[in-house]
């Protein structure tokens, strides 16, 4: 009877949702800013505290390998302590790391402090989710959605041209000092407005198995996947032990977690139809989507000769209809089977990735920028639609694991995605030129008479210059490949998104086994 009687989290109501919805939405965009801002400041960084470049590429991955072990502990974290003091001690403890970051010294306190950063912003993301979740009446949270997957989108588009700009024009401690005035605003407006939300805190075991073996294997997993092509992938003892560590340790935490009472990640929750083919959709959609936003960039820098701002302006045009259509999308969405939506988003986005294909080297900055534009009505259409899908047959106690558990998965998705993408590209290039070069032949009349009108009698200037051209040629081909495969995975993602049913509403009442 107490159980039913008490006051449940998901009827509480802020004084002010609007200045609640800002404060979340702060957070979340500082915490994903932060996974692309450092990426273009690398250089300087390195610089400055006089390691290589190999060296300075741990600040990425120490901040990608905490953030994904924590991620899965949101629902064990959320059950122990609740979700407003998780929310508001990770946005603290996230702001004080930015701050360390910023006065670092020296290459290993760098590391050091981004490690702590990327721990305590594994649960950000998802708690904010299952807040906005919570604070919105069941006809509104297609809005709250809609604008979470707005601030997802822009904020990764937006790092990569705001670091380079603080970089160039300030320094790049100002990349993590940036954090410290929205950090502290957030927490005090969450702080304020849902510090009398209603708490159900459990006292869940620790399950030290799972959390070791989760350790160690998503640790390991996530260096493979962010070294693996530096270090020539099983060419490389360390890629191999560090593999076999990974898998031998997933083994163990998959059994254990599926087998044990009190699981600190909740895998059981793919029992849920929904929340198995919406998040499996998610991971393969994001890790296409993924690939895009990696492969643009550098193909733009690498063989069309940008800079790195040209580059982020030939990019950005994919954030604008996101933005404008977010409200409206969230507001109409559920006059719509929210199959039909993400099924236009996947057709979109598979369209746009087609039309990159057909590139060729004389492609110019308009075109590109229009079909970044045109991918963007894909990508308004998918994130929302496909988070309130997975989370349609959810109890509210599931919530937060689901979420963090989708978000994780997700994440590694991504990390898969940036690993296999570069290899790809890379692999297919080599290829490509060495069948290009077979043709390239003293007795060839073609290769004697490009060789003699490139060089004007220099035959290694010759030489060079050919070879420069193969090699931009084999990397573009192989480009157009890339984009023809992602294009057949977006195609392929409708017939699975399918597989999900309505209602896909939010359900309502009292959580399971008490909540939180």
């Amino acid at each position: 009877m107490n159980a039913v009687a008490a006051p449940r989290p998901d009827a509480f109501r802020p004084a002010s949702v609007g200045l609640t919805t800002l404060g979340l939405s702060l957070a979340t965009f500082m915490q994903v800013l932060d996974t692309t801002i450092a990426n273009v400041s690398l250089p300087t960084i390195a610089g400055n505290l006089g390691v290589s470049a190999d060296q300075s590429t741990w600040v990425i991955t120490s901040f990608a390998v905490c953030m994904a072990i924590s991620l899965p502990l949101t629902g064990w974290l959320t059950r122990r302590f609740g979700e407003v003091p998780l929310f508001v001690a990770s946005t603290l403890l996230f702001t004080l790391a930015s701050f360390l970051c910023g006065i670092a010294q020296s290459m290993p306190m760098l590391i050091a402090f981004r490690a702590l950063q990327g721990a305590v912003a594994g649960p950000m993301y998802p708690v904010t989710q299952s807040l906005l979740i919570s604070i919105y009446p069941p006809e509104k949270r297609g809005q709250a959605l809609a604008l979470l997957a707005m601030v997802t989108i822009v904020a990764p588009i937006a790092g990569p041209i705001l670091g380079g700009w603080i970089t160039d024009n300030y320094s790049w401690p100002w990349i993590f000092f940036i954090n410290v005035p929205i950090g502290l605003f957030a927490c005090l407006v969450v702080r304020s407005q849902l510090g009398a939300r209603p708490k159900r805190l459990e006292r869940p075991k620790m399950d030290y198995v799972g959390l070791i073996t989760l350790i160690i294997g998503v640790g390991a997993l996530q260096i493979v996947l962010d070294k693996g092509n530096d270090e020539d992938w099983f060419e490389s003892t360390f890629i191999i032990v560090t593999s076999l560590i990974s898998a031998i340790s997933l083994a163990v935490f998959l059994i254990w977690e599926l087998t044990d009472k009190e699981p600190i990640v909740n895998l059981r929750l793919f029992r849920h139809r929904n929340f198995a083919a919406g998040t499996t959709v998610l991971v393969f959609a994001y890790a296409a989507f993924f690939a895009i936003s990696l492969l643009i960039p550098q193909w733009l820098q690498r063989q069309l000769g940008y800079t790195s701002t040209w580059a982020g302006f030939a990019t950005a045009p994919i954030g604008i209809l996101p933005v404008l259509l977010s409200p409206f999308i969230g507001r109409h969405a559920h006059r719509f089977d929210l199959r039909l939506l993400a099924s236009l988003a996947f057709l979109t986005m598979g369209a746009t990735s087609l039309m990159r294909s057909g590139f060729n080297l004389d492609v110019d900055f308009n075109h590109v920028a229009t079909i970044q534009l045109i991918q963007g009505i894909g990508v308004a259409l998918f994130f929302m639609p496909v988070t309130q899908i997975l989370l349609s047959d959810l109890a509210p106690g599931e919530i937060a694991d689901g979420s963090g558990l989708a978000t994780f998965l997700r994440t590694l998705g991504g990390s898969f995605s940036a690993s296999l993408t570069t290899f790809l590209w890379q692999r297919r290039a080599e290829v490509h030129h060495a069948h290009l070069t077979e043709h390239v032949t003293v007795y060839d009349p073609a290769a004697q008479q490009a060789i003699a009108t490139l060089g004007n009698g220099d035959l290694p200037r010759a030489a060079g210059l050919l070879d420069r051209m193969i090699t931009l040629q084999s990397y573009q081909i192989s480009f157009n490949e890339v984009f023809h495969l992602l294009g057949w995975v977006f195609f392929s993602l409708v017939l699975v998104l399918w597989l999900a049913k309505p209602p896909f509403g939010a359900k309502t009442g009292a959580p399971p086994g008490g909540g939180h």
